[in-house]
């Protein structure tokens, strides 16, 4: 199964036309300022300095030590408001990029490949992919069908650790084309006869945007969601 690239036309017609729907959700803090706190400090040092015994005055340097925890809390509210705003605008960040997306093909975590048919009237399928920890000598790809019967397996050889990208023609066992529709792909990489882990990758098309406390969502406009870090690569 050699590696190619597919029009991005003809995989937009398989996977769906984007939608490019979006939906934003906005976060909200109740912490107190820097400045809201300085006042309920200097309010209660105040009654306190007013309710004092005069024959046993506030010593100055219990004073000092009041002033020196005031100083410390307001700089962690002022370090904590500042980390804030820091983690907001990485979240906004996340976002643009995450937007960047819609109507792109993208390979995530999954074992679904789509056939469908291409432009030029003749079948194609939707690119699929493993993504392993460590090379693997052999990387065994079966395709099934929705009744479980196969209809294609291959055997890779000599896979580098990474993510790979392969193709299929979207045939059967005897040559021929397979009918339209979605199909299931099972992975099994060895190194010297032993298993190693390996993670199958599917094709999508990112239809919208969803922004929440978690960072950014991709819908996917199958059904499924997955987050920004689960994009392995854009095609």
């Amino acid at each position: 199964m050699a590696s190619s690239v597919i029009g991005s036309n003809t995989l937009a017609t398989i996977n769906g036309t984007p939608n490019a729907n979006s939906a934003n959700e906005t976060r909200t803090t109740g912490a107190e300022s820097s400045e809201d706190l300085n006042d309920r400090f200097m309010t209660l040092l105040i009654t306190q300095m007013q309710n004092q015994d005069p024959t046993k005055p506030m010593d100055n340097s219990d004073m000092t030590a009041q002033l020196a925890q005031i100083n410390t809390v307001s700089g962690i509210q002022e370090l904590n408001d500042s980390l804030g705003e820091i983690n907001n605008q990485i979240d906004a960040g996340k976002t643009l990029q995450a937007s960047s997306l819609i109507g792109q093909g993208v390979m995530v975590p999954g074992s679904t490949v789509r056939v469908g048919e291409g432009e030029d009237g003749s079948t194609v399928a939707t690119p699929l992919g493993a993504e392993l920890e460590t090379g693997a000598d052999e990387l065994e790809i079966t395709i099934t069908n929705g009744s479980g019967q196969v209809v294609h397996q291959s055997v890779e050889e000599n896979v580098p650790a990474g993510v790979q990208a392969f193709d299929w023609p979207g045939t059967g066992m005897d040559g021929n084309a397979v009918a339209e529709g979605a199909y299931n792909v099972e992975m099994t990489a060895k190194v010297g006869g032993e298993e190693v882990s390996v993670t199958p990758l599917n094709y999508a098309m990112v239809q919208g945007v969803t922004s929440g406390e978690s960072g950014p969502t991709l819908d996917l406009g199958t059904s499924d969601s997955v987050a920004l870090e689960d994009v392995r690569q854009i095609l």
